[in-house]
C-alpha cells in the first residue's frame, strides 16, 4: 500500500504583505522608524532644556523679585512684580546703552562680513602652498581663546610698554608714544572693535573658501566666454552661490557680536567712566556689580527681547529680499 504525501514547496516563501490592521506586525515597525528621529533628538533637547531652559526661567523669575546682598543673605524672597522692568526702561542709562550696543554691533558685523569675504575670495585665487600658510594662521587666530586673546591685545596697546605706540613712535607720529588707548571711549572701542573683528574674521573667510569650491568652474568659463570681467563674474556668478551662506553667517555674527562680554569686560571693564558699556556689560556691573540681583536680571532678560527683535527684523528682511528674487 503506497501513502502519498504533500511534497513541501520548493519555491520561495510567500510574501505576507500588511495592510496596518489590528495585530498586523507591519505597523509597530512603522511606528517605530516614525519615532526614530524624534527620539534621536531627546537627549539634545533634554541638555538645552537643562542647560538653557532651566537658568533662563530662573532669571525670569529673579527679574521680578528685589534682591539685594541682604535678601541673597538671608534667603528672602521678596516680590516686587515689574517695579525692576519700571526702573530700567524710565532710566536714561539702560537706552543709551541699547544705542550703543546696537550702533557697536553694526559697525562689527560690516566689517567682519566685507573683511572675511574678501580673504575668502583671496583663498579661492591662492595656489595650494600660500592658501595653507593663511589657512592655518586663520585658524590659530580663531583658536585662541577669548581671554588670552584679551590679555595679548592689552600688551599690544599698553600706553607705556605696548607695541602699537613703539611702532607708531618709530614711524614718526612721536606723540603715540605714551598715548592711553584705554583713556577714551573711541580709543577703547577702536581697540575692542579690532579684536572682535580679528577674531571673527576667519569663521567668515573659511566658510565662504568652502562655498566657492562647490560653485561650478563651467559658469566662469561661459562668463569669460561672453567678454565679462572680473566685477560681472563675481555678480553674476559668485554672489548668487553665495548669498544664502552670506545671509546665514550675517546673522550669526550679529547674535556673537550682540551679545560680546569677555572681550569687552576683560580688556576695560567697560570704561573709561562706564562709556564702552554694552548690554551684558551693564546687566553685570549693575547685578553683580552693584549688587542688585534682580536689576541685572531684568536687564538681562531685556537684552534676550531686543535680540530677538533685531534676529526678526533682519530674518524679515532677507525673506523679503528671496520672495523678490523668484
Amino acid at each position: 500500500m503506497t501513502v502519498q504525501t504533500e511534497r513541501p514547496p520548493t519555491g520561495p516563501p510567500d510574501v505576507v504583505k500588511t495592510d496596518g490592521r489590528p495585530g498586523d506586525p507591519g505597523k509597530p515597525r512603522e511606528r517605530a522608524r516614525s519615532l526614530a528621529p524624534y527620539l534621536l533628538l531627546l537627549p539634545a533637547l533634554a541638555a538645552t532644556l537643562v542647560f538653557l531652559g532651566w537658568p533662563l526661567v530662573n532669571n525670569g523669575m529673579l527679574s521680578f523679585q528685589n534682591l539685594n546682598m541682604r535678601q541673597f543673605i538671608l534667603h528672602l524672597t521678596e516680590w516686587n512684580g515689574i517695579d525692576n522692568f519700571k526702573e530700567v526702561l524710565t532710566g536714561e542709562d539702560f537706552w543709551r546703552v541699547t544705542g550703543r550696543s546696537i550702533a557697536f554691533t553694526a559697525v562689527n558685523v560690516a566689517l567682519i562680513m566685507v573683511i572675511g569675504t574678501l580673504v575668502g575670495l583671496l583663498l579661492a585665487r591662492l595656489g595650494k602652498r600660500m592658501r595653507t600658510f593663511l589657512l592655518v594662521g586663520l585658524v590659530l587666530a580663531w583658536a585662541m581663546p577669548v581671554i588670552a586673546a584679551t590679555t595679548v591685545y592689552q600688551w599690544l596697546f599698553a600706553q607705556r610698554f605696548g607695541v602699537v605706540n613703539w611702532v607708531l613712535d618709530k614711524a614718526g607720529w612721536h606723540s603715540m608714544a605714551d598715548f592711553d588707548w584705554m583713556g577714551s571711549q573711541l580709543s577703547t572701542f577702536f581697540v575692542v572693535i579690532f579684536l572682535i573683528v580679528w577674531m571673527s574674521i576667519p569663521f567668515v573667510a573659511i566658510n565662504l573658501y568652502a562655498a566657492t569650491t562647490v560653485i561650478p568652474k563651467e559658469l566662469y568659463e561661459a562668463a569669460s566666454l561672453d567678454g565679462a570681467g572680473a566685477w560681472k563674474r563675481f555678480t553674476n556668478v559668485t554672489l548668487p552661490y553665495l548669498r544664502p551662506f552670506l545671509y546665514a553667517t550675517t546673522f550669526l555674527e550679529i547674535i556673537w557680536v550682540f551679545k560680546a562680554f569677555a572681550q569687552v569686560m576683560a580688556l576695560n571693564e567697560g570704561g573709561p567712566d562706564r562709556l564702552t558699556e554694552i548690554l551684558p556689560v551693564y546687566a553685570y556691573i549693575e547685578g553683580m556689580g552693584n549688587q542688585h540681583f534682580g536689576m541685572g536680571a531684568a536687564i538681562a532678560l531685556l537684552t534676550i527681547v531686543i535680540l530677538l527683535a533685531l534676529t526678526a527684523f533682519y530674518l524679515r528682511i532677507v525673506l523679503k529680499q528671496e520672495e523678490d528674487e523668484l
